[in-house]
């Protein structure tokens, strides 16, 4: 019943920059753990940027630097703003989240439907 809806995605300019958004809705009572992953062609999905509930935030090699990840937790919402794109961040990118039900039980991870990020000239 839990579901994210994800926003933001699309085609930018080498150095342009994009900001993608998560929604979660449904069934969950908190929400603990929020991140974001991408998945290139040919490649295995990697973890990009995670924020945990009060937690410090955690960041890929490949975009710190460039890429900030935050939460709104009134919204139930993360984003991952994205600036400084290069080619090579061309991926499907999907957010997921963890929480617990109302009995104090974990759920998830859940995840995005995915978004199309296209970095090109």
């Amino acid at each position: 019943q839990v579901q994210l809806l994800e926003s933001g995605g699309g085609l930018v300019q080498p150095g342009g920059s994009l900001r993608l958004s998560c929604a979660a809705s449904g069934n969950i009572f908190s929400i603990n753990e929020m991140g974001w992953y991408r998945q290139a062609p040919g490649k295995e999905r990697e973890l990009v940027a995670q924020i945990p509930s009060g937690g410090r935030t955690n960041y890929a090699d490949s975009v710190k630097g460039r890429f900030t990840i935050s939460r709104d937790n009134a919204n139930n919402t993360v984003y991952l703003q994205m600036n400084s794109l290069k080619a090579e961040d061309t991926a499907v990118y999907y957010c997921t989240i963890t929480g617990r039900d109302s009995y104090g039980w974990k759920r998830g991870p859940y995840w995005g439907q995915g978004t199309q990020v296209t970095v090109s000239s």
